[in-house]
């Protein structure tokens, strides 16, 4: 016989995080369009940026026009960052944090982070689909084309009413508060007005995305242009300590 009660204890309570985890490792594994600078001529940007606008690339692949499936679009620029440090020890020990009993923090995941060498991170912004995400795709794109950014991903268009694209610009340290400033600026400089928000990659190997079992908001900068202000400036938050760095 079935012990009810007890099939309720060791029920694991399911975190939406898990999903959106599960969701961006579906689209990491599946194929890639990309446009890298250091490869490929660059003659031949303008036409492939055309053909594959973040509008027009369907997420699930498109069999009238026998496409399938692209994970996201990128463009690599001269000054790429292939470097991720070790990941599979990050996650090693990751699995021995949450074993061990200690906090679950922001520090701590950064200690990991610092120990493993995974300090890449990226200015995140969600946009709807259409001319708006086509133009600012854009912009980030011949900005990486032309070296004042290092590496930009898109992601394709998925068939909803409500869809959203995210377009997440890289830097190689999220440590470094400069290098993650100066990036801002550089994407501020192609016209994006939106807000933004930085996730460092260590929150995305360990699979730590909003509304997860720890709390944690796997975010720690949020960007806000600032319209009134003269010049014209963002004003860049650290969520952490809710001080304004800028």
């Amino acid at each position: 016989m079935i012990n009810h009660e007890e099939g309720e204890m060791e029920k694991e309570e399911r975190f939406p995080a898990e999903d959106y985890a599960a969701e961006a490792m579906a689209a990491d594994m599946d194929p890639w369009v990309i446009f890298d600078a250091r490869k490929t001529p660059r003659a031949e940007f303008e036409d492939w940026l055309d053909t594959n606008r973040p509008s027009r690339v369907c997420r699930y692949g498109d069999p009238d026009r026998n496409s399938g499936p692209v994970g996201w679009i990128a463009v690599y620029g001269w000054n790429h960052i292939p470097d991720t440090g070790d990941v599979d020890a990050l996650q090693d020990d990751w699995e021995g944090l949450q074993s061990s009993g200690r906090e679950v923090s922001f520090e701590t995941i950064k200690e990991l982070a610092l120990n493993h060498r995974v300090l890449t991170g990226k200015w995140l912004m969600h946009l709807d689909t259409g001319f708006k995400v086509d133009h600012a795709w854009r912009g980030i794109a011949q900005s990486v084309l032309d070296g004042r950014i290092a590496e930009a991903k898109v992601s394709p268009h998925i068939p909803d009413l409500n869809s959203k694209h995210v377009i997440c610009v890289y830097n190689r340290d999220f440590t470094n508060v400069q290098e993650v400033i100066n990036l801002d600026t550089a994407i501020r400089a192609t016209g994006v007005k939106c807000q933004l928000s930085y996730k460092p990659d260590v929150y995305t190997y360990l699979g730590i995305y909003r509304n997860n079992r720890w709390r944690l908001c796997p975010t720690i900068y949020e960007s806000r242009f600032d319209l009134e202000c003269i010049p014209r400036r963002s004003r860049i938050i650290n969520k952490i300590t809710n001080n304004e760095v800028t």
